[in-house]
């Protein structure tokens, strides 16, 4: 017991020390000095407590566009909600959203622009599309022939992997690379395995290999000090609208499956992600019901009252960081408890089960059809190890931080 609360002491001072690489001014401001420079960023992107684009205002440096991502500049927008472009009204500079009319800045959003600076927190979860996004934006830098400066920040679900590999045949904004749903590493360090394992587009490496022989910088990453992968690191900052708390941010991996079902995943409660359920189960089980609310104005099953789980609170709160494994359990008896289960997963309006949401959160169709057959979740493991070690193998060659 001395033992386990001396660690915990221990990751909390760590976490106090952590030095992330918008705070090592020092490594980009050089560089950026003299540059127009665009700047990807949210709400996260702060420096101590000096959000990224003040911080570059302030020591003189050009910012001339801000590309928003998901949930928005500010991180207030709905899950899925298309955002419009703006002018943040604190500097003048326009706000180019990349989570509406497009995903991709257009050339004229472009011109100009002689660096781009990435500084957004992940949580580490392949289903989270800010991966998704840092892809699409380093693609579009390199065949531009832009440089790309990200700035790197602690991954609070770093130390462990766990999951289905995706299969690319199911390959979505949700999903775009074979990597497992909870794949261990920093934003950074993926980063460096987007480009080592040449998973970008031909064309974007291509361009790419033609700026390193010229002896470019096409890609560089500020990494974190003070910084190890069993460090417990507590964002100062809920990183979207539905992740408020590091224990959201744990349970995230195993409940966001309930997303591709009927069930509500607690969008719309003071727990997301922590409470789930839906009307048709046992009225034994817990219960609440989902309402409009600021970052889920429409949550699923609204105003409806939902029997389900509860796994906030003392013995729950940090499953994710104590366990290092994804929760399948409870997916599993929702779908044993659940009468109609024939409306169990959502489907497209095909009726191809192949092209549902819940493939694409699983990166395979193998997933479902275990559920549905009553596969256990110890067996259902057995069927990701092989592809989990491949991949752990690969991604051995990009960690920046020790264990």
């Amino acid at each position: 017991m001395f033992f386990l609360s001396f660690l915990s002491i221990a990751n909390t001072l760590d976490a106090q020390s952590v030095i992330t690489g918008a705070q090592r001014t020092e490594h980009y401001l050089p560089v950026l000095k003299g540059k127009q420079v665009a700047v990807y960023a949210n709400q996260t992107s702060m420096a101590g407590n000096e959000h990224l684009v003040d911080l570059l205002l302030k020591n003189g440096i050009a910012v001339k566009a801000i590309f928003g991502p998901e949930h928005g500049f500010r991180g207030t927008a709905d899950a899925g909600q298309k955002v419009a472009n703006d002018i943040d009204p604190k500097t003048g500079i326009p706000v180019i959203s990349l989570y509406g009319s497009k995903r991709i800045p257009s050339d004229e959003d472009l011109k100009g622009i002689d660096i781009i600076v990435f500084d957004i927190q992940d949580v580490g979860v392949r289903f989270y599309t800010f991966i998704s996004s840092l892809e699409e934006i380093m693609e579009v830098a390199f065949q531009h022939s832009i440089p790309f400066l990200l700035l790197d920040r602690p991954n609070p679900n770093i130390h462990y992997v766990d999951g289905p590999v995706l299969d690319r045949k199911f390959k979505s904004f949700v999903g775009m690379q074979p990597v497992p749903v909870v794949y261990g590493m920093t934003i950074g360090e993926y980063a460096n395995m987007l480009v080592g394992e040449r998973w970008l587009k031909p064309e974007a490496m291509s361009a790419y290999d033609k700026m390193k022989a010229a002896g470019l910088t096409a890609l560089q990453v500020v990494a974190c000090t003070n910084y190890r992968r069993t460090t417990r690191y507590e964002l100062p900052i809920k990183p979207s609208p539905n992740l408020p708390d590091n224990s959201a941010i744990y349970w995230y991996p195993s409940i966001c499956f309930f997303e591709g079902t009927v069930l509500s995943e607690g969008r719309g409660t003071p727990r997301p992600f922590q409470y789930f359920g839906h009307p048709s189960l046992p009225n034994t089980l817990f219960s609440f019901t989902p309402v409009s609310m600021p970052g889920a104005t429409q949550p699923k099953l609204k105003d409806q009252q939902c029997f389900g789980w509860n796994v906030s609170g003392s013995s729950n709160e940090s499953f994710g960081r104590t366990a290092g494994a994804i929760q399948l359990s409870y997916l599993l008896e929702a779908y044993r408890l659940f009468p109609e289960k024939d409306k169990f997963f959502i489907l497209p309006k095909s009726g191809d089960a192949t092209a549902s949401f819940f493939n694409k959160l699983a990166g395979n169709a193998m997933l479902m059809q275990q559920v549905k057959n009553g596969v256990s979740e110890k067996e259902i493991r057995a069927s990701w190890s092989a592809d989990l070690e491949a991949f752990k193998t690969i991604r051995s060659n990009y960690l920046i931080y020790p264990n």
